[in-house]
């Protein structure tokens, strides 16, 4: 596995923490051979929320995980305005630099958004949606809602950053991440749980997402899309809870389109089930091939 990481050092963490508890900053995970697959992470999340998954997919498959672009290890942005549309432009980008016209696609949250983005745009050979976001008219009061609570989180991190290493290295402050991320926080190693709070602490395109996100206009149809589809819910997920934030997804995609419920884990379920969606995204992917039998 090649993972290609800034300059720039995390802040350290707590006293009495070992080297393994201080992940890095990641500008991607590239590993494996076979099919192109593009894993796409969350809002204020990193690459490093699929290093596992990643492994058991790289068996069969070339996987690329990048950051987004304003997320910790992902490419600084403007600061201004950040959107769905500016960080599937730079995914492109990526993929062209990397000679891929097309790719499997896999997105969780707001990787799922921009996942159906690239697929609009003729990238995707299939895709994998992972407790998408963007399940809202607009405007709406849902999506004024999801919104105001992403910005109420904005002095959480604010003191989170000022306290630095303690924030990160707190198993107190880790506990509260997972209670959003994961259903079973005991099934999440402490490195990925240090991972992820480290990446919300160093999201610079935070407001700039959630101000743009407030005047975003509602994506197209999703029954539109011709990509072949698999949609994972997640059964506990308690940031985008699937009673009113999937219904778009379960009522315009496709009948064509694989609805699934993944019983047991919470919004990020990458953290704790690695195994199990990294067979639902290698289904999806090998039903998608062309087989020629001779007989």
């Amino acid at each position: 596995m090649t993972m290609s990481s800034d300059a720039s050092q995390s802040s350290a963490a707590a006293r009495g923490s070992t080297r393994a508890d201080r992940p890095q900053p990641i500008k991607a995970l590239h590993l494996g051979s076979g099919d192109p697959l593009l894993l796409l992470h969350g809002f204020m999340l990193s690459p490093h929320c699929w290093e596992q998954t990643a492994a058991r997919l790289s068996t069969h498959c070339e996987v690329f995980a990048p950051a987004f672009a304003g997320h910790w290890g992902g490419a600084p942005t403007d600061g201004r305005s950040v959107d769905v549309y500016s960080l599937a432009d730079r995914i492109c980008d990526q993929l062209d630099e990397l000679g891929w016209r097309t790719c499997h696609i896999a997105g969780n949250s707001l990787g799922g958004l921009v996942g159906v983005e690239l697929a609009r745009r003729g990238r995707a050979r299939t895709l994998t949606l992972i407790a998408p976001a963007g399940g809202w008219h607009a405007p709406s009061l849902i999506q004024w809602r999801i919104n105001l609570k992403f910005l109420s989180l904005v002095p959480l991190v604010e003191i989170g950053k000022r306290l630095g290493g303690f924030a990160i290295g707190n198993p107190l402050a880790r506990r509260v991440a997972l209670l959003a991320l994961s259903k079973h926080a005991s099934a999440v190693s402490r490195r990925d749980a240090t991972a992820a709070l480290t990446a919300a602490l160093n999201c610079s395109a935070m407001l700039p997402m959630i101000l743009s996100a407030l005047r975003a206009a509602e994506q197209e149809d999703l029954s539109t899309l011709r990509t072949p589809v698999r949609l994972l819910l997640a059964e506990h997920d308690r940031v985008i809870p699937n009673r009113v934030y999937a219904r778009r997804y379960l009522k315009e995609l496709p009948e064509s389109a694989d609805r699934i419920l993944v019983n047991g884990v919470g919004h990020v379920p990458m953290l704790e089930a690695p195994d199990r969606i990294a067979t639902l995204i290698a289904e999806h992917v090998y039903a998608s091939r062309t087989r020629l039998r001779a007989v």
